[in-house]
């Protein structure tokens, strides 16, 4: 393994699972991401071209202790800006670093705005700096 080897050095775990959201009136959560056993975490979000006149969808992350009660996360504790997807930004990749102590994060899409907005995206964790080997 060379000092370049980052695959065997990371782990990555879906957070939100790839769709097309829609629904303007339900929040959609991705699923906890545990990082115990890791020092370092950033959020990778995946941004489709989105549709619907004056369309946005606000991203947020989330953390919890306990993986069931989630809080937004200080801006503090981010190294980036959590992205509200508008035409102007929309497919792309946007990336938040992560620097806060829970234990689990999530990515969570809080609000949507305009006429039938529409946006295909994803999410993922990248955990890093682990104490031990990454298993996934």
């Amino acid at each position: 393994m060379s000092r370049l080897d980052l695959k065997n050095n990371i782990g990555v775990v879906r957070t939100l699972a790839a769709a097309s959201q829609a629904d303007p009136a339900v929040p959609v959560n991705g699923a906890g991401v545990d990082l115990a056993g890791y020092d370092a975490a950033v959020v990778v979000i995946e941004a489709g071209a989105i549709t619907g006149a004056g369309a946005s969808l606000t991203f947020k992350v989330q953390e919890s202790d306990d993986n069931s009660t989630f809080t937004a996360v200080a801006a503090d504790d981010l190294d980036g800006t959590e992205p509200v997807i508008t035409a102007a930004n929309d497919d792309q990749i946007h990336k938040i670093g992560y620097k806060g102590i829970k234990r689990y994060i999530r990515v969570s899409i809080t609000a949507k705005a305009g006429t039938t907005p529409t946006l295909p995206c994803a999410a993922t964790v990248l955990r890093s700096r682990g104490r031990k080997k990454p298993l996934s």
